[in-house]
C-alpha cells in the first residue's frame, strides 16, 4: 500500500506576524500623515458645501454649515444672481465653461508639443553622436538653475513685439517645444535602452528616424505618458504666466478666473463657498487624467526602480 507524503510539509508555512509595538506605531504615524494630507481637501468640500453667509456664525464647524448646492450652482452658472446674493455669493457670474475650455486648450498644446519635441531632443542626446553633444546638454542642464521668474520679462517682450498678447499661441509658444528637465527626465529613460534593439533595426535597413517613431517610442509609453500628465497639472496650474500674456475673455484660464472671481467680494468677505466650489470643479479634470494614466505612473517608476 503506497504511502500518502504528507503534503502538509511542502506547504509553506505562514507565520502570522504580530502586532508589535513598532507596527502599530508606524500604522498610527501613516494614518496621521494620511488625515493632515486628505483633511484640507475634506475642508474645501465641507466649505463649498456651505452657504458663505452662515460660514461665519460657526467658522469651527466640522460639517457643513448650512448645507447646501447652491456655491456649484452658481459655479457651473445654474443659479441666479438673485439665489447668489441670498446664500451669501457676490452676484458675480462665472462663465466656467469657457474658462475651462480656455484651460483645456492650454495645458492640453503645451503637453503636446512639449513631450514630443522633447522626446525627439532626448533621443538625440541619449543615442545619436554629433559634434558638441556634452556641451550643449551641460547648458540645457544649466538652464535648470535659472528661476523662471527671470525668463517672463523678456518672453513677455517677445510676444508683445509679435503681437501675440491675449491669445493662445502667445501663451503657448514660450513653452511648446522643450523645457531642460522634460530632455533630462526623457534622456535618463532612453541611455537604459539595450543598443541591441537598435542594432538590429540598422540592420534591417531603418533609419534614425523610424528607429525613434517606430522602436523607441512605443518602449517609452510609460514615462512619456507619466512626463505628459507632469506637464499637464504645472501647465493647468499655471497663474503668473497667463495672467501676464492671456488676460481677456477668449483666452482667461481657469487658474486667473479663480482669482478674478476671489476679488470680487461682497461687503468686504470673499465668497469662500463659490470659489472652494470652483477650485474642487477645476480640480476634477486632473484627477481624472491621473487615474486614466496611473497604471503607467506605476509602470514607469516600477521600471526606473529595476534599474
Amino acid at each position: 500500500m503506497a504511502n500518502h507524503a504528507d503534503t502538509s510539509t511542502d506547504a509553506p508555512v505562514r507565520k502570522r506576524k504580530k502586532m508589535s509595538a513598532g507596527r502599530i506605531l508606524a500604522w498610527a504615524v501613516m494614518i496621521a500623515f494620511l488625515i493632515l494630507s486628505l483633511f484640507p481637501f475634506y475642508w474645501m468640500l465641507r466649505t463649498a458645501l456651505s452657504t458663505s453667509r452662515s460660514l461665519s456664525s460657526d467658522p469651527s464647524s466640522l460639517l457643513p454649515v448650512d448645507f447646501t448646492f447652491g456655491a456649484f450652482e452658481r459655479v457651473l452658472g445654474l443659479a441666479t444672481q438673485e439665489e447668489a446674493i441670498a446664500e451669501g455669493g457676490s452676484g458675480a457670474s462665472v462663465n466656467f465653461w469657457l474658462y475651462l475650455r480656455n484651460s483645456v486648450i492650454y495645458a492640453g498644446a503645451v503637453t503636446l508639443g512639449q513631450v514630443f519635441f522633447s522626446a525627439m531632443a532626448a533621443y538625440a542626446f541619449a543615442r545619436l553622436r554629433w559634434p558638441g553633444r556634452n556641451l550643449v546638454f551641460g547648458i540645457f542642464l544649466g538652464a535648470l538653475l535659472v528661476p523662471p521668474i527671470f525668463t517672463s520679462l523678456p518672453n513677455f517682450l517677445l510676444i508683445k513685439n509679435l503681437g501675440l498678447l491675449n491669445t493662445f499661441p502667445g501663451m503657448i509658444l514660450p513653452t511648446f517645444l522643450m523645457t531642460p528637465f522634460a530632455i533630462f527626465f526623457l534622456r535618463q529613460f532612453f541611455l537604459g535602452i539595450n543598443r541591441e534593439i537598435e542594432e538590429s533595426a540598422s540592420l534591417d535597413g531603418a533609419g534614425p528616424w523610424r528607429t525613434f517613431f517606430r522602436i523607441i517610442l512605443p518602449m517609452s509609453t510609460a514615462p512619456i505618458t507619466t512626463l505628459g500628465i507632469l506637464t499637464f497639472i504645472t501647465t493647468w496650474n499655471d497663474y503668473f504666466w497667463p495672467l501676464l500674456v492671456g488676460n481677456s475673455e477668449g483666452t482667461k484660464v481657469l487658474t486667473v478666473a479663480l482669482g478674478v472671481f476671489r476679488s470680487q467680494t461682497p461687503a468686504g468677505s470673499p465668497d469662500w463657498a463659490g470659489l472652494m466650489a470652483a477650485t474642487l470643479v477645476a480640480a476634477v479634470p486632473v484627477l481624472i487624467l491621473f487615474f486614466m494614466f496611473a497604471r503607467k505612473i506605476i509602470d514607469s517608476i516600477g521600471y526606473s526602480g529595476s534599474k
